[in-house]
């Protein structure tokens, strides 16, 4: 796939089902990643893979961060949503103290590591969709992780083969967006 295709028509697959990418897939999906812009070359990125039996332990993680009251719905909705793909990569950024490099900008770099691995899916013909919600900002669900301090959760990568087509990307029109500024 042409850069410039993978560029215009990316779009989230939220639908996947197995077979999870091959290794070599998903080695270029990280090499991709790693090309993200970098200001102070501080790599603050990292990634976790989760598929088999640990998609399971995962689900687990997500119900026990619910909390004494959770309702049994609640219970079981957690369990199940890392089951809905075969391979979970989970994006993390590594914040750093930088005199030259701040926290904000850390944070983007880690975005666009994760935007980079999404194309590479994509171009690759692979489902992939960024999915976030409360288990994105849970203290319990970074400690089972076995996030550091500095670090946080910027997404889950539910990723693998799309179920059916992919819808068509929309067409917006960058006048919408773009202005000029002329001081």
């Amino acid at each position: 796939m042409e850069a410039l295709d993978a560029l215009l028509n990316r779009v989230s697959i939220p639908r996947v089902r197995e077979p999870a990418p091959e290794r070599t897939q998903l080695d270029l999906m990280f090499r991709a990643a790693l090309r993200a812009p970098d200001h102070g070359q501080l790599r603050p990125w990292r990634f976790l893979t989760i598929e088999g039996a640990a998609l399971e332990r995962l689900g687990e993680v997500f119900a026990s961060a619910l909390g004494e009251g959770a309702t049994p719905d609640a219970l079981t909705k957690a369990r199940s949503m890392p089951l809905r793909s075969p391979l979970i990569v989970v994006v993390i950024a590594r914040l750093q103290a930088h005199f030259k490099v701040p926290e904000q900008e850390q944070l983007i770099a880690a975005g666009c590591a994760a935007h980079g691995l999404l194309l590479a899916a994509h171009a690759q013909g692979i489902g992939a969709v960024w999915r976030t919600g409360e288990f994105s900002y849970s203290a319990p669900v970074d400690a089972a992780l076995g996030l550091a301090t500095g670090e946080q959760i910027i997404g889950f990568m539910y990723i693998g083969t799309p179920q059916g087509e992919p819808r068509t990307a929309p067409q917006l029109d960058p006048a919408n967006f773009v202005a000029v500024w002329e001081g």
